[in-house]
């Protein structure tokens, strides 16, 4: 919790905590109005799955320019820059008037997440250097805040009944707080970042790490896109709570990041992994009960479960003997990106071949996958 004391009392901190959080408002409003814009538009699941390909492919496509966009004007205004982008696009999806336009807006919108993912990033990553102080776990947990503040938002449907006006609120909200701190960062400039190629023979010792991080990261994108839509259609929920199992979710997610390092301390790296697995087994039971109230409390277990796994495997990759940190780290990342990405999508056409159920099934598969992966884990360690 001393990163998060940090990040409260010195705005050098909280001007860049405050751009993740802003990325996750956005994304969470969005999120929450998915099954709107899937029944105005008239589209099946699987063409969802579809157009929420698009905006990870936006995100994905723009990896390769980012880095060299980030070293041409600076870390700081790249930043700054990335969240006008988001502000930006963000409400293009909202505005499309048929199916064809959202996957593009979408993709756009992508883009620009892609974009301010990466500066912030190497934002916090330049000011821990040049500071000796770490709170990039805690600036990970303001993610998290952020969809919080997007699910206590969802309450405004009853009241604004106006998809477009939410979203505005939205931007309102981050472009207010952030032009008031992004002075605190936008002269910061990273120096170029050198490119260490991955060797092959890297690869089977981190085989099984890079497994479990696709099928956690695949499976926390299907819960952001997914989860509205399995308590509107599979439980039933009525408007108002929606997107509460996204809020839930969200909100333990906070916790366990703000938590995670403390306790990683203290029983390891692949305890905690194995220990969040098993929260999240547990926690999917409950939703598939699609009791809408127990729904919900599993959502919550699964963000707990889900929120210290990924970090965790950061840590283990960059450790592993005779791996470089930062090649462990690219390759735990670049398959973590990769279940993001594919993640909705497959659970989308599940969905339309079977039932959303039978694809909150597979989610549940995966989880017990991560839980037996963590007895080989110990075993390499």
């Amino acid at each position: 919790m001393k990163s998060l004391r940090l990040i409260l009392s010195n705005p050098r901190y909280f001007a860049p905590a405050w751009a993740f959080a802003s990325l996750n408002i956005l994304f969470g409003t969005w999120a929450i109005y998915i099954p709107q814009v899937k029944g105005d538009l008239g589209i099946d699941k699987a063409s969802l799955g579809l157009a929420l390909f698009f905006l990870s492919l936006g995100n994905f496509t723009i990896f390769p320019l980012a880095s060299k966009i980030i070293n041409t004007i600076g870390v700081g205004k790249a930043t700054w820059y990335g969240v006008l982008l988001i502000s930006a696009t963000a409400i293009l999806p909202f505005l499309a008037p048929n199916y064809y336009v959202l996957l593009g807006g979408l993709f756009f919108y992508g883009a620009a997440n892609g974009f301010l993912d990466i500066s912030m990033n190497t934002l916090v990553t330049e000011i821990e250097k040049e500071d000796r102080q770490n709170f990039m776990s805690a600036s990970h947990g303001f993610f998290s805040l952020g969809g919080v503040l997007a699910g206590l938002g969802s309450f405004m449907i009853i009241f604004l009944d106006n998809p477009v006006l939410h979203i505005v609120l939205a931007i309102i909200l981050v472009l207010g707080v952030n032009a008031f701190f992004y002075k605190n960062y936008i002269h910061i400039v990273s120096p170029p970042l050198e490119k260490e190629p991955f060797k092959l023979k890297n690869f089977r010792p981190l085989l099984l790490i890079g497994i479990v991080s696709f099928l956690i990261m695949g499976s926390e994108g299907a819960i952001v896109d997914w989860s509205g839509i399995f308590l509107q259609e599979i439980s039933n929920a009525p408007v108002a709570l929606i997107g509460s199992g996204f809020l839930a979710f969200s909100v333990t997610m906070t916790l366990g990041r703000f938590l995670g390092d403390s306790i990683s301390a203290k029983i390891g790296s692949v305890k905690i992994v194995g220990s969040g697995a098993l929260v999240a087994i547990m926690g999917y039971f409950m939703v598939l009960t699609t009791n809408t109230y127990l729904a919900i409390i599993g959502f919550a277990f699964v963000g707990l479960g889900f929120s210290a796994i990924v970090p965790e495997l950061f840590r283990i990759g960059g450790n592993i003997k005779g791996v470089k940190t930062s090649q462990g780290v690219a390759f735990i990342a670049g398959t973590g990106i990769s279940g993001f990405l594919l993640g909705p999508v497959i659970l989308g056409y599940l969905a339309e071949a079977s039932s959303l159920k039978l694809s909150f099934m597979t989610l549940l598969a995966c989880c017990i996958a991560v839980f037996l992966a963590t007895f080989f884990l110990r075993k390499k360690r």
